[in-house]
């Protein structure tokens, strides 16, 4: 028997970190599917403005404003969901934080904001998502984490490993969520050409536009896949050198980067979080 594939006539669907980048574009495309789209993050004026943006299109968007490092904003957003505008069938759990880290200037705070974002704020989603699901015995959930979670890479120490377990975590939730009804995925970009790529001082190839990572994930949530993972090519390839032998790894990560040449210098650091969603 196929999983569940959400359409529109389902329900409502929820996109965490929808203020800008993937999530912001996703939003309008399945706005454009035809979905009312509840959309969450911090900055009540970029929502707004998405939503007027989307006025015109066969769907909606549902501002509901939302912090997800706290459980009791996102039990409230499902609540207001579940009340006031219908069913939840699709989730997909986009927000997430980037912070450079650097082994010779390591910060407490660059891991403790990542995770708390990245990851435990989608568990903070996931578990009222989950039961409201369970309820209805029908549901899906896609997961964004990134192929930066497949091996570690310059820089995304705290940023890989928020999203290396976000892949284990997905994958380990689907023998049981299968069983409920509720179908999960797991969304792998490679590079998406958002603001916060911009503090990467390494090649990034295959950079994709916001625009078209959204067509990738609309198309992938309609498909019966478990990974949707673009672009393929590169992605692939990570995916083939993360299972090289470690000496092999480090040395063509460093070369394709040309991060072993980078002189140790002084970084500066961001005062505010800047979102990678």
């Amino acid at each position: 028997m196929p999983d569940f594939v959400a359409r529109p006539e389902h329900g409502i669907a929820w996109i965490s970190g929808a203020s800008s980048g993937i999530g912001r574009a996703l939003a309008l495309k399945l706005a454009g599917d035809g979905y009312k789209v509840a959309v969450t993050a911090r900055d009540h004026e970029k929502l707004a403005e998405l939503q007027a943006e989307a006025s015109d299109l066969p769907g909606s968007i549902i501002v509901l404003d939302g912090d997800v490092t706290n459980a009791e904003d996102m039990e409230h957003v499902l609540a207001s969901i579940e009340y006031e505008h219908g069913a939840l069938a699709l989730a997909v759990f986009n927000a997430g934080v980037y912070f450079p880290v650097h082994a010779e200037e390591l910060n407490l705070s660059d891991f403790e904001q990542s995770f708390a974002v990245n990851l435990q704020g989608v568990v903070n989603c996931l578990i009222p998502a989950v039961r409201h699901m369970k309820a209805k015995g029908q549901g899906q959930i896609a997961v964004v984490s990134s192929v930066s979670g497949y091996g570690g890479l310059p820089t995304s120490a705290a940023y890989g490993a928020t999203k290396a377990a976000l892949i284990n975590m997905a994958e380990s939730l689907k023998f049981d969520l299968d069983k409920m009804g509720i179908r999960i995925q797991l969304i792998n970009p490679g590079f998406v050409d958002t603001p916060v790529i911009k503090k990467n001082k390494f090649s990034m190839p295959s950079l994709v536009s916001v625009e078209e990572a959204a067509e990738q994930i609309s198309a992938g949530l309609k498909s019966q896949r478990f990974e949707i993972t673009f672009p393929k090519r590169f992605t692939y390839m990570m995916k083939l050198v993360n299972l090289l032998p470690y000496g092999l790894y480090f040395w063509l990560v460093n070369r394709s980067t040309g991060w072993r040449e980078r002189p140790l210098e002084k970084h500066a650091r961001p005062a505010m979080p800047h979102p990678a969603e």
